[in-house]
């Protein structure tokens, strides 16, 4: 309390030593006053009386000369005696005040706040963005978006604070997993790290596997119960959660499993330097790569760009180099939607050079978007506007040069029925979009697919036809950068590395997935561990099964089979299974097994012995059906 009150104290006490100075320079009552002390002292004790004046005009002059009203505590004191006009019309000044401060330093502070952003790294992240409620707050008002959470989320009582997402008070509680974090090594200003999974974690993750093998949901519902921070079962039983449509279970599941994670950060590890890195190859760090991503899909769709741009240049971080995820599809995206055009145009001019950002549809057409965006902008000086417009347009005929293919695919999901110069023309038409190698359209239909809502604006359209038709010209005129685009497009993208495939089969876009090729399709992709990578760093692997049931016979196998818990030949039950658990499995087979003996005796029909007349033995009936036929 008394933390809280003391500034208001100070902007009365300075409010109303303001307000005093302007009445003393029309009069020479302290004009005696020499000393910088004795000045200070009646300026607070003519503020107090200037107070006591709206209520007792008779006693304003011995007020002025009371001393003890210095001291802090009289001075609150003598504040809750004041009436409510007296305290509104000192509300207002102090509002005034501080509006006069902020027009007078506003400019000073943008200025000084652009030169703080242009010398941070690029994948600077700030911890106040990722907070989604911070961003909600900013669109619907903190009341909308809290409401009757606020008094819950106080009464924390054994949830540590995070910064990746906010403890609820509905998960269990919270205790350690078996998940730590060490340093690896730390060289040229960039510091290695790497989660480890301890025995007790490992004989977990073994019992996972089991479950999923099982192609059993609930098996994985019951370790969770018993480890409910256990994070590739939290991350698989999301996903079956999305696709029974409980979108609010499974983003609570991920926000379960981020928290876990963060709870297991070492700490020297950041997560705001860009300067912390961690290696997708070792099998411990790839659940923190998985988690964040669909964490930031599901702010995405929630409607979050700014927080969900933070995610993603925090994932981009661990790992610029390799980009396992391969962020650089989608950060484009969450930009724009977050009319973060500086950060995105940043990005286009340091990773230019050696990332090669241009040969990607979605930078090659996203970055004079969000040029043709800033030249929209009326608070921005004529010279910067008509540059963001010249690089527009410069920009967006390189893409259509460059990939062909997008226009006609765009247009149609817009809903836009091009005129019959551009249907006309070979270079936009059909044969070229069939032309395309298969990765390419892979990366055009996943850009196109996220990003033509953007591009629905009348505005936008009209900037775009006259881009098209000024490529149409320089495509007739002969201009060497069209046969070189197309030498280009037949050399590259023959086959997508693999992190490429692996996001789109997180992104789970339909126009995308499909145009997988087989070597990926064919094989099993889970979503704990999605095309892991061909190099992978494992530091503990799971024990092999020995062959128990070598010497049965096939009758024992097939009464085994009926069992729950049954395991083909060569394979093998973990040992770390509960007791309880094992005796209601096996109650649960013998019940099955009876049913079976029963359906089985039940079923059985005994022929009758092979006479003259019915050499088969398949008995009057028989006979009876062939004299009906005859």
């Amino acid at each position: 309390m008394i933390t809280s009150e003391e500034p208001e104290d100070e902007l009365l006490s300075k409010a109303g030593g303001e307000d005093h100075r302007l009445k003393v320079q029309e009069s020479t009552e302290n004009n005696e006053v020499t000393k910088n002390g004795e000045l200070e002292a009646n300026q607070e004790q003519d503020g107090d009386g200037l107070l006591h004046e709206n209520q007792t005009a008779t006693s304003s002059q011995p007020n002025l000369n009371n001393k003890p009203r210095k001291k802090k505590k009289k001075k609150k004191n003598k504040k809750t005696t004041i009436g409510e006009t007296t305290e509104d019309d000192g509300l207002e000044d102090i509002d005034s005040i501080l509006e006069k401060i902020e027009v007078t330093n506003g400019l000073s502070n943008q200025s000084h706040s652009s030169v703080i952003m242009e010398s941070r790294p690029l994948l600077y992240v700030e911890h106040r963005h990722l907070n989604p409620e911070t961003e909600l707050k900013r669109y619907f008002g903190a009341r909308a978006v809290l409401g009757d959470q606020r008094p819950r989320q106080r009464q924390r009582q054994y949830h540590r604070s995070t910064w990746l997402t906010i403890p609820k008070s509905t998960w269990p509680r919270y205790s350690k997993t078996g998940i730590t974090m060490r340093v690896l090594e730390s060289k040229r200003g960039v510091q290695h790290f790497t989660f480890e999974h301890h025995r007790e974690y490992q004989q977990v993750q073994f019992q996972f596997l089991n479950a999923v093998e099982s192609m059993d949901p609930n098996n994985i519902v019951l370790l969770l119960q018993g480890n409910p921070y256990h994070i590739d079962s939290l991350l698989q039983l999301s996903d079956v959660c999305r696709l029974q449509e409980d979108q609010e279970m499974a983003r609570d599941l991920i926000e379960r499993a981020l928290y876990s994670l963060e709870c297991a950060f070492h700490p020297l590890f950041s997560l705001t330097s860009g300067t912390c890195r961690l290696d997708y190859r070792r099998t411990e760090n790839r659940a923190f790569y998985l988690v964040l991503f669909k964490h930031m899909m599901f702010l995405e769709r929630r409607g979050c760009p700014r927080t969900a741009l933070e995610f993603c240049k925090l994932i981009l971080s661990l790992d610029p180099d390799n980009d396992p995820l391969c962020l650089l599809l989608i950060i484009d995206l969450l930009a724009l939607r977050a009319r973060d055009y500086g950060f995105l145009i940043r990005m286009f001019q340091e990773w230019e050079n050696h990332r090669n950002l241009s040969q990607l549809p979605n930078f090659a057409f996203s970055v004079p978007l969000a040029y043709f965006f800033l030249s929209q902008q009326d608070d921005l000086p004529e010279l910067e506007l008509s540059s963001a417009r010249a690089n527009a347009s410069r920009l967006i005929q390189q893409a259509l040069i460059m990939f062909p293919g997008v226009l006609m695919p765009l247009l149609d999901r817009c809903s836009v029925r091009p005129d019959s110069v551009v249907l006309a023309h070979p270079f936009f038409g059909l044969n070229t979009q069939i032309s395309q190698p298969p990765a390419l359209t892979q990366l055009v239909a996943l850009y196109i697919g996220r990003t033509y809502s953007l591009w629905k604006d009348s505005t936008i359209m009209a900037w775009l036809e006259t881009n098209v038709r000024e490529v149409l010209q320089r495509v007739d005129a002969g201009e060497p950068t069209v046969e070189e685009s197309e030498r280009r497009r037949k050399v590259r993208y023959q086959s997508a590395p693999r992190n490429i495939y692996r996001h789109v089969i997180l992104s789970e876009m339909k126009e995308a997935t499909a145009a997988l090729p087989l070597e990926v399709t064919s094989q099993p992709v889970m979503g704990f561990d999605p095309l892991p990578p061909l190099d992978s760093i494992t530091s503990y692997t799971r024990p092999r099964r020995a062959a128990r049931y070598s010497n049965e016979s096939t009758l024992s196998l097939f009464f085994r089979s009926l069992l729950p818990n049954f395991t083909f030949q060569g394979e093998d039950t973990p040992d770390e299974i509960d007791p309880v658990g094992a005796e209601e499995d096996l109650d649960q087979g013998l019940n099955r097994l009876m049913a079976a003996m029963r359906d089985l005796l039940a079923n059985i029909q005994f022929q009758d012995p092979p006479t003259e007349n019915n050499p088969d033995g398949n008995g009057d009936e028989d006979e009876d059906e062939d004299e009906d036929w005859d």
